[in-house]
């Protein structure tokens, strides 16, 4: 099935191929997609409508988040992470939970390159999402991941941290493979919560006078 514009643009964004600050121009947007202008402005005012854009003057950037709008997106990501695991406990079926636990297992060839420990995590969280069998939060959560893509970088960068994530991720999955979904939802926002202060500690490092 061909991509439509909007899902194009927003990947790239994703795979941090346009990063934040970068200026859209819909003439080489169409041309680095092979669409039409129409189907790309379309897509660019739904980015905009959805905030993954800004304006700078006349031109349409990609959003980036200051310290606040980061803090508020992990508070609200904890909260309905938390609930997929608890619902995910609750619904999952046997084969979905394999699916989890091979994952698991498969991601960790990928420790020590941070783009696709990244790409492996966001399918990981997805396929918790869908296991909570609700579709309304499948959505919102959508719209927090999609906001997860205006960092520049990912946590899972941070020397350390792809070992330690796999690691949480087993402990989820077995919560959830025990149907205990309290102990699921603590152990994702736990999760959460290390990746959190994770980023911090190297916005912190990171920053100069």
């Amino acid at each position: 099935m061909q991509k439509d514009a909007y899902t194009l643009i927003l990947e790239a964004i994703d795979m941090g191929i346009f990063r934040p600050g970068d200026r859209l121009v819909e003439s080489e947007l169409a041309d680095r997609f092979g669409v039409s202008r129409t189907p790309i402005r379309e897509a660019l005012q739904r980015l905009e409508t959805q905030s993954l854009l800004t304006r700078d003057g006349r031109s349409l950037i990609v959003a980036s988040l200051d310290h606040n709008q980061m803090a508020e997106l992990y508070i609200v990501r904890a909260e309905l992470e938390g609930l997929a695991a608890r619902l995910a406990a609750n619904h999952a079926t046997p084969e979905e939970v394999r699916v989890l636990r091979e994952m698991v297992t498969e991601d960790r060839a990928l420790i020590g390159d941070p783009s696709a420990l990244a790409r492996a995590n966001r399918r990981f969280h997805r396929q918790i999402h869908l296991a909570s069998h609700n579709r309304f939060l499948v959505q919102q959560l959508d719209l927090v991941h999609r906001s997860m893509a205006l960092m520049a970088e990912t946590s899972l960068a941070i020397d350390g941290r792809g070992e330690v994530a796999l690691a949480e991720h087993e402990t989820i999955v077995s919560a959830i493979e025990k149907h205990d979904g309290p102990a699921a939802d603590a152990a994702l926002r736990a999760h959460i919560s290390v990746a959190f202060e994770t980023r911090l500690r190297a916005d912190a490092a990171n920053y100069s006078d």
